[in-house]
C-alpha cells in the first residue's frame, strides 16, 4: 500500500494537527515495514519538512502563503500530487479534504468547534471555508474522528452515515509518565519560576476553552487556599481581545484574584511533563473538545484532574478524576479544593490516573487507522 499524507501541519509540531500527523506517521512507519508513505506538503520559501522519519518520502508542492494558498493546496495541489506519486490512498489528517480526488481519501475531522460555536463563524470567510470542508467531508471515502462524541456530532450536523465514520482515540508519548526526573524537573520549575505547590491550566485561550469559568471558580479556591496554591496559567497568552479571546487580565482584576493567579506563557513541549508531574491538580474547564489531549497528558503523569462532562472529555477521563458541568462554578471549585486538601483522595486519583492513561496508545491508534485504510481499499476494490 502506498499512502499519501497531507503534511500541511507537519512543520507545526506544537499544534494539535501537527502532533497527530507526526505521531501517526512515525508509528505507522515503525509498525508496518512494507507500507510506503509519502508526505505531500505545501512548499513556501523554506527548506522543507523537518524531522521526517527514515524511509518516509516527501513531495513538495509550490504554494503561495495565506488562506487562498492553503485552500488551493488542499483542493488542487494535494490531490494532484497524490496522482503524480501514484498513491493508492490519501489521508488528510485535519478537516481540509479535497472536493474531488482521483484516489480514495480518508479525512480526520477532529471536531466541529469552528462550525458549531457562533463566535467562530461570524466572518464570511469562515462560513465559506466551513461550507467547503463540510462538503468535502461528505465526499470523503471515510471519516476518522477522535471520539464517539465527535462521531455523534458529525452524524447530526454533516449528515454522514455512521458506517462512514470511525472514532479512533489519540494517545501521548512515553515522555508523559509519573516517575520524576529530578534534574530535569528542577530545571523546568526554576525556568518558569514555579512555587512548591500550584494548580495548573495548560492549553489554549479561545472562548470555548472556558477559562473564564475557571477564573470565576478561583474566587472560591483562592479564598479557601490562599496564595500558597496559585493557579498557573500556561500556554500562549492572547495578544488581542476579541469575541473569541476574552480580556482575561481585566476579568482577573475585576474578580480580585490577582494574588492567586500567575501567567507563565508558552511552554516548550519538552517541559510539559515536568509541569504536569509537579502540579497538585490539573484543571481543564473546556466546553468543547474533539478529544482533550491535555487531560490525557496530565493523567499519564499521574496528576489529579478536574475537567468537565462536555463532549469527548468523559471518554478520556473515565473514572480517574472529576468531571463537572462546564457552567458549575461551585462544583469546579469544590473539586479542585478536594483534590488538594484530601490527601487520601489525591493519592487514589494519582493511581487511577496512570491506569486510565495506559488504555490509550499510539500503537492502537495506528492499527485502527490502518484498518480503516484497508477497509476503504477493499470496499472500493482498489
Amino acid at each position: 500500500m502506498h499512502l499519501a499524507i497531507n503534511a500541511y501541519f507537519w512543520n507545526r509540531p506544537n499544534s494539535g494537527s501537527g502532533q497527530y500527523t507526526r505521531y501517526l506517521v512515525t508509528t505507522l512507519r515503525q509498525m508496518v515495514s512494507d507500507l510506503q508513505i509519502t508526505l505531500i506538503y505545501p512548499q513556501f520559501n523554506d527548506p522543507g519538512l523537518q524531522d521526517v522519519p527514515p524511509g518516509v518520502d516527501v513531495c513538495p508542492v509550490p504554494t503561495r502563503l495565506g488562506h487562498v494558498g492553503k485552500v488551493w493546496f488542499e483542493q488542487r495541489g494535494f490531490p494532484g500530487a497524490c496522482t503524480a506519486v501514484h498513491a493508492d490512498i490519501a489521508h488528510i489528517p485535519y478537516w481540509g479534504g479535497p472536493l474531488r480526488s482521483a484516489i480514495p481519501h480518508v479525512v480526520t475531522v477532529h471536531d466541529l468547534t469552528t462550525m458549531l460555536v457562533p463566535e467562530y463563524r461570524r466572518k464570511a470567510s469562515a462560513r465559506l471555508y466551513n461550507a467547503l470542508v463540510s462538503a468535502s467531508a461528505r465526499g470523503a471515502s471515510h471519516i476518522i474522528t477522535d471520539s464517539h462524541a465527535s462521531k455523534e456530532e458529525i452524524m447530526a450536523h454533516l449528515h454522514i452515515p455512521p458506517e462512514k465514520i470511525t472514532p479512533i482515540h489519540l494517545a501521548v508519548t512515553a515522555d508523559y509518565q509519573p516517575q520524576p526526573n529530578s534534574l530535569l524537573d528542577m530545571a523546568v520549575l526554576r525556568k518558569y519560576d514555579l512555587p512548591d505547590f500550584y494548580v495548573l491550566y495548560l492549553g489554549g485561550y479561545e472562548l470555548h476553552k472556558n477559562v473564564t469559568t475557571l477564573l470565576l471558580a478561583w474566587t472560591y479556591v483562592g479564598q479557601a487556599l490562599g496564595d500558597e496554591y496559585p493557579l498557573i496559567l500556561a500556554g500562549k497568552k492572547p495578544e488581542t481581545i476579541s469575541a473569541t479571546y476574552p480580556d482575561y487580565d481585566s476579568y482577573i482584576q475585576k474578580l480580585g484574584i490577582g494574588d492567586y493567579v500567575r501567567w507563565i506563557g508558552y511552554v516548550d513541549e519538552a517541559n510539559k511533563p515536568s509541569l504536569y508531574r509537579n502540579a497538585e491538580t490539573f484543571v481543564f474547564p473546556s466546553r468543547r473538545e474533539g478529544f482533550g489531549l491535555p487531560v490525557l497528558e496530565a493523567l499519564a503523569c499521574g496528576t489529579p484532574v478536574v475537567t468537565t462532562n462536555a463532549t469527548s472529555l468523559p471518554e478520556v477521563l473515565g473514572e480517574a478524576g472529576f468531571a463537572v458541568d462546564p457552567d458549575d462554578v461551585r462544583g469546579m471549585a469544590g473539586a479542585i479544593i478536594a483534590t488538594i486538601v484530601q490527601d487520601d483522595l489525591a493519592k487514589e486519583l494519582r493511581g487511577t490516573a496512570v491506569t486510565q492513561a495506559a488504555k490509550f496508545s499510539w500503537a492502537d491508534t495506528a492499527v485502527q487507522t490502518l484498518h480503516v485504510y484497508d477497509q476503504v481499499l477493499r470496499r472500493l476494490g482498489a
